[in-house]
């Protein structure tokens, strides 16, 4: 047990250098390298401690203690259009790495229970433009991070049926700039843009759920659940001049001062199936699916304590991940790895913004892993080709209206992502 609880402390430590990342609307799956290489393809499998995050149900089928920890390097980059009076005006996001770590720990107590530990990341976003962009009065700079704390106890209830269950404890802080017209007296006189920072952090506690069923040596099927998780977010807002904004100039609001704030972040449940099939000691195949009830996410509307406010509309739609993946084990200390996967469209193009400019995204996922006496090592490469999604028709605020933009799309948005994970086993 002293080795759980020093692992679980160094999992605490690993989680403050959590980051934020790009992703189909913004759940992650980047849990482990091996599980990035195999696209997801850990559900059905879930024969390693990263189980944990993937269907936790699978760790009964890991003797002793093991534990696992590692990064994720993830470099998105796209472009953005905006189509004006005088035409389309194209701003391209400033290039930025964003780190995601992982670590877990597992520990057989019996020959029926084991007791895990885990901590990653399950929702996350980042985008950054110039604050000068056509875009800036939606916003120039945002981020939403999490990290998940997830305690789990897993039964084997005979050499078929696993289950699992987990409570998430997970930490969420959120930050987002914009710029506002700025004006002052009656009728307004135009100034340069004031700005609007806010940053704000909060709590939020659900539950994991897995099932795992190893019908023979061959064939397993995998089951998890993730449950929604309601974080309500309280932090500050911040703007660069003390003035009244043009666009509420005639409502005789207060001046933008310095404020407190908050918002409610809703974040949306997730069911995981995975079926694996293993012909060969050294070949395994999983095929697939991942449904995420995005359309919990209604709104993200911020309210201040000046009396402003930001009212966003989302009304996004459900979302399905599908996988297939293929492992191979030309030696017994070396493996092989290939993964690819689909990912339908979420966001609502009536309602789109800058926050996340994709519709769908398709995933291949490259990997190899050595194994050497109690070690493991194992790298990963994925790189994502995301769909774009269209302005044309939105109502978002800062996108139509005063702000001269009439429609736009984005263009060539990709990500690359590297990874590593070490996992050692007592």
């Amino acid at each position: 047990m002293r080795v759980l609880r020093v692992s679980c402390l160094l999992l605490a430590l690993l989680a403050g250098t959590a980051s934020t990342v790009l992703a189909e609307g913004f759940a992650l799956n980047e849990w482990s390298a091996r599980g990035v290489s195999l696209a997801g393809g850990m559900v059905g499998r879930a024969d390693d401690v990263s189980a944990l995050a993937y269907n936790a149900a699978g760790i009964t089928q890991l003797p002793g203690t093991h534990v696992m920890g590692g990064l994720a390097f993830i470099a998105p980059l796209g472009t953005i259009g905006t189509e004006h009076a005088t035409g389309m005006q194209y701003t391209t996001t400033k290039p930025s790495v964003w780190l995601a770590p992982h670590g877990y720990a597992s520990y057989q107590l019996n020959d029926n229970v084991w007791l895990g530990m885990g901590v990653f990341s399950r929702f996350g976003l980042g985008n950054s433009y110039s604050g000068n962009w056509t875009g800036r009065y939606n916003l120039y700079d945002v981020g939403v991070q999490t990290i998940s704390f997830v305690p789990t106890l897993a039964y084997k209830i005979n050499d078929i049926f696993s289950v699992s269950v987990g409570v998430e404890a997970l930490y969420a802080s959120m930050y987002m700039g914009n710029k506002i017209p700025s004006a002052a007296g009656w009728p307004p006189v135009q100034r340069p843009d004031n700005d609007l920072q806010l940053e704000g952090t909060g709590w939020g506690v659900g539950a994991h759920l897995g099932l795992h069923m190893r019908f023979n040596d061959q064939w397993s099927v995998g089951l998890a659940y993730k449950s929604q998780v309601t974080v309500n977010i309280h932090g500050d807002v911040e703007f660069g001049s003390h003035e009244q904004n043009l666009l509420r100039a005639r409502q005789h609001l207060p001046e933008a001062r310095d404020c407190n704030a908050h918002t409610t972040l809703q974040l949306p449940d997730s069911l995981a199936l995975g079926v694996a099939y293993k012909p060969l000691d050294n070949l395994s195949f999983e095929a697939g699916t991942v449904w995420t009830r995005w359309s919990t996410y209604n709104a993200l509307n911020i309210y201040m304590d000046n009396g402003y406010d930001s009212i966003s509309n989302k009304e996004w739609r459900d979302g399905w991940n599908f996988n297939a993946s293929v492992e191979y084990k030309p030696l017994d200390w070396w493996s092989l790895r290939a993964g690819l996967a689909y990912e339908t469209a979420v966001v609502n193009e009536k309602h789109a913004d800058f926050f996340v400019p994709s519709s769908g995204r398709t995933i291949l996922s490259l990997g190899t892993g050595v194994e050497w006496n109690n070690w493991t090592v194992d790298f990963a490469y994925s790189h994502l080709w995301i769909n774009p999604v269209s302005y044309d028709e939105t109502d978002a605020a800062g996108i139509r209206g005063d702000t001269g933009i009439t429609g736009g799309k984005s263009e060539n948005v990709v990500a690359n992502i590297y990874m590593f994970s070490i996992g050692y086993t007592f």
